[in-house]
């Protein structure tokens, strides 16, 4: 049975429990399976080999998802093919790759947790009462362990970018 942390998560002024365990920094990064915009499959073991930005959204066409998902599709571009950078929401691959489309998102990788929400549950983000992935941030560096890990408290919050791109860049 996966670990519940009850009132984790404010949800737009609602407290909510977050399934699966509160990872931390120097951990292991743990497996997932997600799909692609072509509903294939993608591991955790496809995307190392070089540092790797995991962020978490609850949907790309809420305000402070787009935001966040356009900040860190900026950042990949500006650091090219040394790092990998990914978002990972419940949102259908199709309304992924619409969102993608409409905002020019070409740099990030986004991903789909909607058929087993395997990341949801591995990660600790999965939002029990709506079915949806909280807002966070993990970075990989490219053997798998985590470097840095935010678990953002409030769905209207962005979270710290420049913590974030500092631990990518110092897994470089």
């Amino acid at each position: 049975m996966a670990v519940e942390r009850k009132e984790a998560f404010d949800l737009v002024g609602t407290m909510v429990t977050l399934v699966g365990p509160e990872l931390q920094a120097g951990q292991a990064a743990p497996d997932f399976a997600v799909v692609d915009g072509n509903l294939q499959p993608v591991t955790l073991k496809d995307l190392l080999g070089k540092p790797l930005v995991i962020s978490v959204v609850p949907s790309l066409d809420t305000g402070v998802c787009a935001v966040q998902t356009s900040r860190f599709d900026k950042e990949s571009a500006a650091l090219g093919d040394k790092v990998q950078i990914v978002t990972i929401s419940v949102d259908l691959p199709f309304a992924q790759a619409r969102w993608c489309g409409a905002n020019k998102a070409e740099n990030v990788k986004v991903l789909s947790d909607y058929q087993n929400v395997s990341f949801g549950t591995a990660y600790g983000t999965l939002i029990k009462e709506v079915r949806l992935e909280s807002r966070a941030v993990f970075v990989i560096d490219a053997g798998g362990t985590l470097r840095y890990v935010q678990y953002v408290p409030k769905a209207v919050e962005e979270p710290d970018y420049d913590a974030a791109l500092a631990a990518l860049k110092a897994a470089l």
